[in-house]
């Protein structure tokens, strides 16, 4: 594929080194910061991975982005929070699944998504004062406007979290958009063809039986309805953009 080819389909922002260069479809990736951060940021789980005595792992665990950051955190007892803190080295992935994409062969049957790689070095988050501004973050994060209305963390609570993160220079997302697309001849196969969207559903929210009476209409709906409105959620399953790029 040419460079003029490449940059055109890329949004023009090129990837910040090749290692996180797409090479399969290279016109699906992307590299701006805009499209990076969108995905984090409706991502609830990522897959950290790491190798520990040249044995790898993935371990999916709740991430979150506050500025050029990537974080994830857990007991201070955590294996995988110890390794990768030991290794440096990472490979953080979150991926939206948009929808289900059928077409008349098994084979070019696919998926749209979105799915950003993030390679780094993990680094600790010291101080309190920085556990204390990266967990709200997180809290943010999941439940919009909670922070404020919660106890804080106590020392011990802080003592018992460690919280990593990663740095956001090389990164880059994978995007598959549109319908499906069947090899030549197959148009006429009798069968249905087209996209299932997959979208995020929140249900009604299930008081705790000790909470007292007052508060059972609480914050939850107003939570809910600002974490639905965060950016990065599709409703249509990916059909709307890009229909014409190519493979399953």
């Amino acid at each position: 594929m040419s460079e003029q080819r490449r940059v055109r389909t890329g949004a023009g922002i090129p990837p910040a080194t090749d290692r996180v260069r797409v090479r399969r479809l290279p016109e699906r990736g992307r590299y701006d910061r805009a499209t990076i951060d969108a995905v984090l940021d409706a991502a609830l789980i990522g897959h950290v991975g790491y190798v520990v005595d040249g044995q790898p792992f993935v371990t999916p665990t709740a991430v979150w982005r506050s500025g050029d950051r990537l974080y994830w955190h857990g007991s201070s007892a955590s294996r995988m929070l110890r390794a990768t803190q030991d290794a440096g080295t990472v490979c953080v992935t979150a991926t939206l699944v948009d929808g289900l994409v059928l077409a008349r062969s098994g084979f070019n049957h696919s998926m749209n998504y979105r799915s950003v790689m993030v390679l780094g070095r993990a680094a600790l988050v010291t101080g309190d004062d920085g556990r204390l501004e990266a967990l709200r973050s997180f809290v943010e994060h999941l439940f919009p406007g909670r922070w404020a209305q919660l106890r804080a963390p106590t020392r011990l609570e802080l003592k018992a979290t460690t919280i990593l993160w990663t740095s956001l220079d090389e990164a880059s997302v994978k995007v598959r958009t549109g319908g499906p697309h069947d090899d030549p001849g197959d148009e006429s196969w009798p069968v249905w063809v087209g996209i299932v969207p997959i979208g995020r559903h929140v249900g009604s929210a299930v008081p705790d039986p000790g909470l007292v009476a007052d508060l059972v209409a609480g914050l939850a709906g107003p939570v809910i309805s600002a974490w639905l409105d965060q950016p990065g959620t599709w409703t249509d399953g990916g059909a709307g953009v890009a229909a014409g790029e190519p493979g399953p």
